[in-house]
């Protein structure tokens, strides 16, 4: 009976560490984490990530949440006051 031996595919480990820093970045930048955003360049989470890649500025989400909606202020408001 021969040994039955499992090599393990590097294009795996490559995805799975993709998956990884995906998951930082979406962690660090406040972005909902997706496992089918990865490599899908119509997410915008997926198209950020690819900006802090090349070494632009992406977008935090953490930053954007603090200075709150801008449609809820008092000048954007319709209604009578």
């Amino acid at each position: 009976m021969a040994k039955f031996n499992i090599k393990p595919n590097p294009r795996v480990r490559e995805i799975f560490e993709d998956l990884e820093k995906f998951q930082d970045f979406c962690r660090d930048f406040g972005y909902r984490y997706n496992e089918a955003d990865l490599y899908n360049f119509k997410a915008y989470a997926w198209q950020q990530y690819n900006k802090f890649l090349q070494g632009k500025n992406a977008k935090s989400m953490w930053i954007e949440d603090r200075n709150g909606p801008r449609r809820f202020d008092r000048k954007f408001d319709r209604r009578p006051a």
